[in-house]
């Protein structure tokens, strides 16, 4: 069973999510609204390699203008886009 997310971790990794575009904040809310509960630590490991993305990079990846290249195309980035991509 993977290892879920504790809670000082979470804690620290959306305060890690918080971005300089609206558009951006509203999609990371988004998925935590919807996850958080059931966030693993694959899962958490690649949402940290998108935070490390600039803003508009991170946009064109969530909203598919772009896919995931070089360093970033590894399963736990393509799993974690695919729930913040996923219509409500």
């Amino acid at each position: 069973m993977p290892s879920l997310v504790g809670a000082r971790d979470l804690s620290k990794l959306k305060w890690r999510c918080r971005r300089g575009l609206l558009e951006n904040d509203l999609l990371i809310e988004r998925f935590f609204s919807r996850h958080e509960s059931t966030l693993t630590e694959v899962q958490a490991q690649g949402l940290r390699v998108l935070m490390d993305l600039a803003d508009n990079d991170l946009l064109d990846l969530l909203l598919g203008r772009t896919e995931p290249q070089g360093d970033l195309a590894r399963a736990d980035v393509i799993q974690v886009l695919g729930l913040m991509r996923a219509p409500k």
